[in-house]
């Protein structure tokens, strides 16, 4: 049943306090924020911090011999050079490419460059937050002529492969990148205009892929000179970044858990309890617990704390009886995957898995102790699964032939049932829990 206005109050509220963890967890992400938490990655004095890597996989350059480390060491002094405060490359050469990893971050650096150069900004050793020179025809058909700061490499038609406007200074003038990474959710300012808003950055290596984890950041040479300054990155919390995803495309999600008691939910009351303003299965109990309410096509959200081990589960389409991993359309996992004692665990058991059907990607968990936050659509038979800004479930159950243990799912035609939790006797937390219904259209 829906809550009331003093619930969804409620809710509306702790989201709001969880938004001001971070400088940068507000609707408009890129906002200007204080240097505090920003480390400098440039010291202006030499390239310590940074090493030579061209255009290559993370994985060939792992295998790549100290020799061929040695040449691309040697071409940083070849063709980068330090002028004052600014870090200078003549078009040429292996990339300048930070030694430390980085996950969800908060960019920030200026660049200058000259006619006809062409370069770029890889994130997580992946290409890349593009540098035109705008004026240049040639490169018109490539898109030049709508500027600088997009995610070019993302393919033709999605979400950031263009800059939403042109916001590139002339040549002789700085300009200003920066960047909020949370999972492969990217936002780009440039010079101050939101260039790209929020999208989703394909991993170029591997587009069956999510982008990874982490991974470095490289100054991209190609074309022409490029100076570089004031180069800056402070790390996102767990807490900031679920604030931001939380920010994000949060119209008409209306929530289905008021933080303090159980109303709106039947099944197993009695085996879950509130905590801290989350549901948490009871230690040792674990029965399903749902909404009263019965739905079909919409997408939810949640935040959910896995103890060492956890294990319990999204149910969707849930008829009220039985077991919702086969008399619902499915069970969403939520596991510690990770855990030693799920060493011999089906790929389709892995957390966000459709259970026993579809395996979900795996490496985007945060570490045991920290929230993480889900999103879920389901649309009929598909079912995509967001987890920390990545997608790690994007799949059609109709097209499903192969069964776990060959045991095939009474519930793969349920198209509407009940939202809940399939419990396994360990105390998993979820809070902030809203829904927002799709229409027929």
């Amino acid at each position: 049943m829906p809550l009331s206005k003093l619930c969804k109050k409620t809710f509306l509220s702790a989201v709001a306090a969880i938004a001001l963890v971070g400088s940068s967890a507000t609707q408009d992400a890129v906002a200007d924020s204080s240097d505090t938490g920003f480390t400098k990655l440039f010291d202006g004095k030499s390239f310590e911090g940074w090493h030579g890597r061209p255009h290559i996989h993370r994985d060939k350059y792992a295998e790549a011999t100290e020799d061929q480390k040695a040449k691309w060491a040697e071409e940083l002094t070849t063709h980068w050079s330090i002028d004052g405060d600014e870090l200078v490359n003549d078009g040429h050469g292996a990339y300048m490419t930070t030694n430390e990893e980085f996950g969800d971050m908060e960019f920030k650096l200026k660049y200058k460059t000259v006619a006809r150069a062409d370069s770029g900004i890889y994130l997580r050793g992946t290409p890349q937050v593009q540098i035109w020179d705008t004026t240049e025809e040639a490169k018109f058909k490539l898109g030049a002529n709508l500027g600088s700061g997009a995610l070019w490499n993302n393919s033709p038609g999605t979400p950031g492969k263009d800059p939403l406007v042109k916001a590139d200074k002339p040549f002789g003038e700085w300009n200003e990148v920066h960047v909020i990474q949370v999972g492969a959710r990217t936002t780009v300012k440039l010079n101050g205009e939101l260039v790209v808003d929020h999208a989703i950055m394909e991993n170029f290596w591997d587009r069956n892929m999510p982008l990874y984890a982490k991974g470095p950041i490289q100054l991209q040479t190609h074309g022409g000179e490029i100076r570089w300054k004031d180069i800056e990155v402070r790390r996102i919390g767990a807490e900031e970044a679920n604030a931001i995803l939380a920010s994000k495309s949060s119209d008409g999600f209306e929530p289905i858990f008021d933080g303090k008691t159980l109303a709106g939910w039947k099944g197993a009351v009695d085996d879950y309890e509130v905590v801290d303003g989350a549901i948490q299965c009871r230690k040792g109990r674990g029965g399903n617990l749902y909404t009263e309410e019965e739905m079909s096509r919409y997408v939810v959200r949640a935040e959910f704390l896995l103890p060492p081990g956890g294990n319990n589960g999204f149910a969707i389409h849930y008829s009220g009886k039985g077991n919702p991993a086969h008399d619902g359309l499915t069970e969403l996992q939520v596991l510690d995957h990770d855990h030693p004692k799920y060493g011999k665990l089906d790929p389709r058991q892995a957390h966000g898995s459709a259970y026993g059907m579809v395996a979900a990607k795996k490496g985007f968990l945060r570490e045991i102790g920290q929230w993480n936050f889900q999103e879920m659509t389901i649309d009929g038979s598909k079912i995509k699964v967001e987890l920390n800004g990545n997608v790690i479930l994007d799949a059609d159950l109709a097209e499903v032939t192969e069964y776990m243990g060959g045991q095939k799912h009474p519930g793969i035609d349920r198209r509407s049932g009940h939202f809940g939790f399939a419990g396994h006797s360990d105390p998993v937390r979820f809070r902030n829990l809203s829904v927002r219904k799709l229409d027929a259209n």
